[in-house]
């Protein structure tokens, strides 16, 4: 099957996107990288009257790791990240979450500001973010606004941003996150390489002394990919680490992970396997975050 007839357009400005989005609203789609509506299209599920494509928008491409925030475009791709030295020794998180989408050649094409605001609670950057509390940055034709990604994505794959809106980027906050104490991790149950993770965690652990026999856990954060119809918080896993060693709370924190998920069942997973799994994975996760953190 082919895609249903439409008329496309290619800005090279973010005014220029938006000026197109706000003219021609519900009857255009915004093309990120063409790693899913090619398909859907295809398959005449979005049969768009227009085709808004991104990928001469070069200011929103890149990566910007500053002493006090990460900075990230929206038409980044994901192998861009995947190789970002500077990103991995900053968060390093956010490119082994990249490293683990789909095959080569999704990675070069894939872009992150259409992962985001695909908003499939299987994502690898939505639940990164979440875990690291990122803000998204959203542009219309009218306003520039900034959304924490904890608050962005609202239901299954229905998010906060409007119909005359794009994503432009997403900053990560460095303070919480000092190199020399920190370790960031994403683990992920995969059946292949081009399928969705049956679930993922995605984990942040600050210590107080990363040479000490059993550190203190300053700060944690946790969020689960799969095991409910957004990205996962799960505050109660980080209460449960944070003001002591890591083996004192683990284990509670995977029980809270296990508590919050509320799946929903696949051909390969039923929900009960999904809970499981969703405690064993954030257990993986801090384990390799504290390795990190400590090394």
């Amino acid at each position: 099957m082919k895609p249903a007839a439409f008329e496309y357009h290619r800005p090279t400005t973010v005014e220029e996107a938006t000026a197109l989005l706000a003219d021609l609203g519900h009857d255009a789609e915004l093309l990120a990288g063409n790693q899913s509506l090619g398909i859907i299209m295809a398959n005449r599920l979005a049969t768009p009257d227009h085709l808004v494509d991104l990928g001469q928008v070069d200011a929103l491409s890149g990566v910007t790791v500053g002493h006090e925030a990460v900075e990230i475009g929206a038409m980044t791709t994901h192998r861009d990240l995947e190789f970002d030295d500077d990103l991995r020794e900053a968060v390093e998180m956010v490119p082994e979450s990249a490293e683990q989408i789909a095959g080569p050649s999704v990675r070069n094409r894939g872009t992150v500001g259409g992962s985001v605001a695909e908003a499939d609670p299987a994502g690898n950057y939505p639940t990164a973010f979440v875990a690291l509390d990122a803000d998204l940055h959203l542009t219309s034709a009218d306003e520039e606004r900034t959304v924490p990604a904890r608050e962005f994505f609202v239901a299954y794959m229905f998010t906060d941003l409007g119909p005359e809106e794009l994503v432009t980027g997403v900053t990560i906050d460095r303070e919480p996150f000092p190199v020399e104490r920190t370790g960031t991790a994403f683990e992920e149950l995969k059946r292949g390489a081009q399928t969705f993770p049956t679930v993922s965690a995605a984990t942040a652990l600050r210590v107080d002394d990363p040479e000490a026999e059993e550190p203190t856990i300053e700060e944690a954060r946790v969020a689960l990919a799969n095991v409910a119809d957004v990205p996962l918080h799960v505050p109660d896993a980080e209460d449960a680490l944070e003001g002591g060693p890591l083996d004192d709370g683990v284990d509670a924190a995977a029980e809270a992970a296990i508590e919050a998920a509320d799946p929903s069942p696949e051909m390969h997973a039923d929900e009960e396997w999904k809970e499981e799994l969703a405690g064993e994975y954030t257990r993986r996760s801090l384990r390799t975050a504290h390795e990190r953190a400590t090394r």
